[in-house]
């Protein structure tokens, strides 16, 4: 299964029938002076796994899909593509063309590139990996599973921007909402967790990484989510500045005469906690933050606050929820992160343990206080193996047609 992001592409080579792991890895720092590539592969036991690392430059996407296919190769991961019953692709955006994964074919490109002006940073990685794929395994059937299909379930009157409807019909302006596979994943393991049938089950889930973003979940469906038309809105996140007045836009251009492309990337490259103190890591930031950094401790409190924000908004739209769910590399990792979250929010069920939440456990773990009324839970996503899942999926219900 392939995810292949702004600058990395991560993937996993899976058994289709037991959908254990055989190989997985990650190809990072894609366009940067230096990449890195992190490449496993498991032996004959359950627990004998191999770790290849390299660094060298990998110029562009095409290159490190290129990469990570000789190191399958070499490494005996597949010794031939015929061994492969499909492989699954992350897509960011789907539009409202895609509400469920599809077997790929030229006019399903056509459409995915005709979506690029929604989601210019990863749209088009998305697409050089399914045609480089395509190239290393014409006789494979690739199926694309989207970032925006979970969200398609969001009513009209919050999916609906206050503009002219016109915009809607003629261009589909409208919210899309993006991180579904990792939301749709983890609300599952959250239900399976909880002992509830999904579609009898209310959850907040956040995916906190260097893309941010919260959805609202209503029996086993997603209501609204903070993620709009674009990856841009929302939560603050590591370049993007997410929600903001857009008379800001009118007023930069005025006062700077910076261009659409100019503020484009100032929005999306060099705004977020890299506007405020100069630096996108969580990890690095909360280390400056705890040595006195002002720039540091102001980036950490604005990303807390917005997503505080979004929180008590989206109680208010489910009514009861069952459980508060963290995940994502920052969701996942940074106690401070999730205690500053969670300061304050006591009162509505949301209070965490502190020795809980600093504890260094692993895998799906539980901080709410021993009296807290709903769960506050961290559960590590896995969006490679919720695209394998939708693969297999596809490829069951194509057979019963066929």
């Amino acid at each position: 299964m392939l995810n292949s992001g702004s600058s990395s592409i991560k993937y996993q080579l899976f058994d289709m029938d037991s959908l254990a792991v055989l190989a997985s890895g990650m190809v990072e720092r894609i366009g940067e002076a230096q990449g890195h590539i992190i490449h496993k592969v498991r032996g004959s036991g359950s627990e004998d796994e191999k770790t290849i690392r390299r660094s060298l430059p990998v110029a562009d996407h095409r290159q490190g899909f290129e990469l990570m296919g000789q190191i399958l190769s070499e490494t005996g991961a597949i010794r031939h593509t015929s061994e492969l019953a499909a492989m699954g692709h992350r897509v960011v955006h789907g539009g409202e063309k895609f509400q469920a994964p599809v077997i790929i074919t030229e006019e399903v490109m056509e459409t995915i590139r005709g979506l690029i002006p929604l989601a210019p940073l990863h749209n088009p990685a998305n697409l050089t990996g399914i045609q480089v794929a395509r190239e290393y395994a014409p006789e494979v059937r690739q199926v694309a599973v989207f970032d925006t299909a979970f969200h398609q379930t969001i009513p009209e009157h919050a999916y609906l921007y206050a503009l002219p409807r016109s915009l809607y019909e003629k261009l589909q302006v409208r919210r899309y909402g993006f991180h579904g596979t990792s939301h749709f994943f983890v609300a599952k393991e959250a239900a399976v967790h909880l002992g509830r049938d999904f579609s009898d089950t209310n959850l907040i889930t956040l995916h906190l990484g260097n893309g941010a973003s919260i959805a609202a979940i209503k029996n086993g469906r997603c209501v609204d989510t903070s993620m709009g038309m674009t990856p841009l809105a929302g939560l603050i996140m590591g370049t993007r500045c997410g929600d903001l007045d857009p008379a800001i836009i009118f007023y930069l251009a005025r006062e700077t005469g910076m261009g659409l492309q100019e503020l484009d990337a100032l929005l999306n490259h060099d705004s977020g906690l890299k506007g405020i103190c100069g630096d996108n890591d969580m990890r690095r930031i909360t280390e400056c933050a705890a040595q006195g950094d002002v720039h540091a401790e102001l980036a950490l409190d604005m990303f807390c606050y917005r997503i505080r924000k979004y929180i008590g908004s989206y109680l208010a739209v489910l009514g009861r929820v069952d459980a508060l769910v963290f995940t994502g590399g920052i969701g996942e990792n940074a106690a401070i992160v999730r205690e500053k979250v969670c300061f304050g929010l006591a009162a509505l069920g949301m209070g965490i343990a502190r020795e809980k939440n600093l504890a260094a456990t692993k895998g799906l773990r539980e901080l709410q206080q021993d009296d807290g009324p709903l769960k506050v839970l961290v559960i590590p996503t896995n969006e490679e193996l919720e695209i394998a899942r939708q693969t297999i999926d596809v490829l069951l219900r194509r057979a019963s047609c066929d």
